[in-house]
């Protein structure tokens, strides 16, 4: 039999298997120089003029780009960015790169000289104050009433740049483009009120059926996002489309819906893997670190990989999860076991972590799902999945209920990769 080496944490776990289908991303290269990439893509705009023929000398110029969670080459786009502002006469002093940490921590000194690269020293780099009053500003509500309230210095400059990279989002389609803005740097409420979209009305209840991966198309929480960025009415996007190893597959400038939608073509092509039946098994890896780092990021890969499993099926899911759940108010809504009350909870008291809780709950009522992973049995089993020690007690676990020839399927990047089926399953 061959035998599986997949990721977990900084390490491997390894095992032998029957014979099995691996899901990978689809290798689309060679991929373009990243420099000329990303100046070809300044150079042609896609809904709007290029920057030269938008800003003017001695503007203030705000460019917002993401935390160290979520990796987008600035460290090679920024430099050539503010290089090309340089040019339109604009200074370095004029200057702000503002991290948009939507509700995750402040970054450290390192983090910033990391995603800045080698200019760090030459502008002020700020983080962005979800709880702060005074570093907020509100804009008004959307057309359904949501409050949007962003960083102060978004309305102080004179112009606006946005930045960040395009990948699959487990119910917002995409993320990039608006999500750099809302809940990038947006106050905590219009974060949650813009999630919040996700639920239906409440005299219909439950999840809408268009908030999952890789869809934009009727998607509420997208429309719900897209508004209120348009209410921040940026200048300029520039987005990265990026392959598993982190090297740029495409660079996409301009408006911030047109490009984004353009750049979001390319990455679902690279990351959605097409298949032609549900599998009685999924081995799946997140990818390793830090895609595992901690079950909130782990459950990306889990809200994926699911799509290539049975209903009723069984996954096995290696998430290392050294810094246990990611926030300290995700494990307590598991007090909510009944998935009614959940949702009633939520609906009362939204909370983004609380959902990634709710649909970590809801998958593991709809398939079985054991876990490999630093939890404790209680943890694991408070969360709905059974608990294996390494990945060998995970399969004789999961044996006793497959069938006699079960049909496997292995995903050793289940943090990237969108399994979907191409025709009716019976």
């Amino acid at each position: 039999m061959p035998t599986l080496s997949l990721k977990y944490g900084k390490a491997c776990l390894s095992c032998s298997v029957s014979e099995t289908r691996t899901l990978r991303v689809k290798q689309r290269g060679p991929f373009p120089d990243p420099l000329n990439a990303i100046r070809r893509a300044l150079d042609n705009p896609i809904g709007t003029p290029r920057l030269r023929e938008i800003v003017q000398p001695g503007e203030q110029v705000v460019i917002v780009t993401s935390d160290i969670t979520r990796y987008t080459a600035s460290e090679l786009y920024l430099p050539v960015l503010t290089d090309d502002l340089n040019r339109c006469g604009i200074r370095d002093r004029d200057i702000t790169i503002l991290i948009g940490l939507g509700i995750h921590r402040k970054q450290t000194t390192a983090e910033h000289r990391q995603i800045v690269g080698q200019i760090y020293n030459r502008f002020s780099v700020v983080d962005h104050e979800v709880d702060q009053p005074s570093e907020l500003i509100d804009l008004g509500s959307t057309s359904s009433g949501f409050p949007v309230h962003v960083n102060r210095r978004l309305v102080e400059a004179d112009r606006i740049i946005v930045t960040g990279t395009i990948s699959l989002h487990y119910f917002a389609g995409f993320g990039g483009g608006r999500k750099g803005l809302i809940p990038g740097v947006a106050s905590r409420t219009t974060c949650m009120a813009t999630h919040f979209a996700i639920f239906n009305p409440v005299e219909i209840g439950g999840r809408s059926p268009q908030a999952r991966p890789a869809n934009l198309q009727g998607n509420p929480v997208h429309h719900a996002i897209l508004e209120a960025a348009r209410m921040v009415n940026p200048d300029f996007l520039l987005n990265t489309v990026l392959t598993p190893d982190k090297k740029i597959a495409g660079v996409y400038c301009g408006d911030l819906e047109k490009a984004h939608l353009k750049g979001c073509q390319q990455a679902k092509d690279l990351y959605t893997v097409p298949i032609d039946r549900l599998a009685d098994l999924a081995i799946v890896s997140c990818g390793g670190h830090p895609k595992d780092i901690n079950f909130i990021q782990a459950h990306k890969a889990l809200d994926y990989s699911v799509q290539a499993v049975k209903p009723g099926g069984t996954l096995i899911l290696l998430a290392a999860c050294p810094d246990g759940f990611g926030n300290d108010s995700f494990f307590h809504w598991f007090k909510y076991q009944d998935l009614q009350n959940f949702e009633w909870a939520l609906r009362s008291n939204y909370e983004i972590n609380g959902q990634t809780a709710f649909a970590t709950l809801l998958k593991a009522r709809s398939w079985r799902i054991i876990l490999v992973s630093s939890f404790t049995r209680e943890q694991t089993e408070r969360m709905g999945m059974e608990k294996a020690s390494d990945l060998n007690e995970a399969l004789m676990m999961a044996k006793k209920k497959l069938p006699r020839q079960p049909d496997i399927v292995v995903i050793p990047e289940g943090g990237i990769i969108l399994p979907e089926l191409t025709s009716q399953w019976i």
